[in-house]
């Protein structure tokens, strides 16, 4: 069992309380980390690891777990800069644009569409994200959305179905016999490939009864639920969400007290994507802070996609999460680690505990702080190759 030491790291981000300076980041200063066979198997002081067969030297860097990006679109066809370039003009953002990267993702083949999603993870990934989500979403029609699908899963074990994106073309006039092909045909020919579903809860997407319907057919077909809650305005979702047992609500952009209350309550972690916010000139971002005083889990994600957030870089949404929503920088890393882990339900990633998946994302800098301090500087690379998806149902 080949093992790697990662000695002289400056400044170790854990996440693990006990094993640094009991805060939530777990921070251990003049650290090391041992791996093994693909996981962490010691974490102590530098210089102190048991024998390895190779050493690292980071050199005084700080070393964090890999970023765990819970929410992306990164399988779709065409190209939507044109709508970015109208939006910064002053038009205004509205649900129905996803329409229009149907057309170009139906007509897409499965190597075109697997050759830019794979680019695409290979972006996040040599930015330090280790784990990372990708939603269908784009096809609409169940051919389109099981490839899309097949696509994902060849990338990723974080596989999630968004046949209720919004409604399809053809379906325009009859939004509940949409409902009826996205709980039917179209999530018997998905629900294979999937671990979670989603479903976009907004005017001009789907309302709280037809989501009800959606996410309560894609439990009995063993599928986690996961929700587009309250981007545009106030709105139901992030009360479905909690009432449902849902992992996470996403955007979370306007929120009554009664919203933040729930989500404290809940077991349901609310995924900010400020990404989106930036790209769609929101005159509001996600209240972190909010929502963090209430007790909330906060995650970040990257929200990549073609029409509202072409981001892939998680340090980015760290330095938007810090100066729009009102997070520390230590709050915003651990969002964008545990918080991202919590809302995947995952205990392997996201922290750098023992039994951890050894997912290492090093800082060239000798704080985690550097992260929002030096916004759009490229300061992050991992330090383990990412690891291949697995099979999780």
């Amino acid at each position: 069992m080949a093992s790697t030491c990662y000695d002289g790291i400056g400044e170790l981000i854990t996440n693990v309380p006990e094993l640094g300076d009991g805060s939530p980041l777990g921070v251990r200063h003049d650290a090391a980390v041992l791996v093994a066979d693909g996981e962490v198997v010691w974490v102590g002081d530098r210089g102190g690891a048991p024998a390895a067969d190779e050493r690292v030297d980071v050199e005084g860097r700080c070393v964090l777990p890999g970023f765990v990006d819970s929410h992306s679109h990164l399988v779709f066809g065409g190209d939507r800069a044109a709508e970015f370039a109208a939006r910064m003009a002053g038009e205004a953002y509205a649900a129905g644009g996803i329409r229009t990267t149907v057309t170009a993702t139906r007509e897409a083949s499965e190597l075109e569409l697997l050759g830019r999603a794979r680019r695409l993870v290979a972006e996040m990934q040599r930015q330090g994200t280790a784990t990372i989500e990708i939603k269908s979403g784009y096809g609409l029609d169940v051919a389109t959305e099981r490839r899309s699908l097949e696509v994902a899963a060849q990338l990723t074990d974080e596989v999630t179905y968004l046949g209720a994106h919004v409604v399809a073309p053809e379906y325009v006039d009859d939004p509940d016999g949409y409902v009826e092909l996205v709980t039917g045909e179209m999530l018997t020919a998905c629900a294979p490939l999937a671990r979670w579903i989603d479903v976009f809860v907004e005017d001009g997407a789907f309302d709280a009864d037809q989501a009800r319907a959606i996410l309560g057919a894609g439990a009995a077909h063993g599928l986690g639920a996961r929700v587009h809650a309250n981007q545009l305005r106030p709105g139901p979702g992030v009360q479905l969400a909690c009432e449902l047992g849902a992992a996470s609500a996403d955007h979370c952009t306007h929120l009554t007290d009664d919203d933040v209350t729930a989500l404290a309550d809940a077991d349901t972690a609310a995924t900010l994507v400020p990404g989106a916010d930036f790209c769609t000139r929101s005159p509001v971002y996600p209240d972190g802070r909010r929502l963090i005083d209430a007790g909330a889990t906060v995650a970040l994600a990257s929200d990549c996609n073609p029409g509202t957030s072409f981001t892939s870089s998680l340090p980015f949404v760290i330095a938007l999460a810090v100066r729009e929503c009102g997070l520390t920088p230590s709050e915003a890393v651990w969002a964008a680690t545990a918080g991202g882990a919590a809302a995947l339900r995952r205990r392997d990633v996201g922290h750098l505990g023992v039994g951890a998946r050894a997912a290492l994302t090093v800082v060239d800098a000798p704080s985690h702080l550097h992260l929002a301090y030096r916004p759009g500087v490229p300061l992050t690379r991992p330090l383990t190759k990412p690891p291949t998806p697995a099979k999780r149902r």
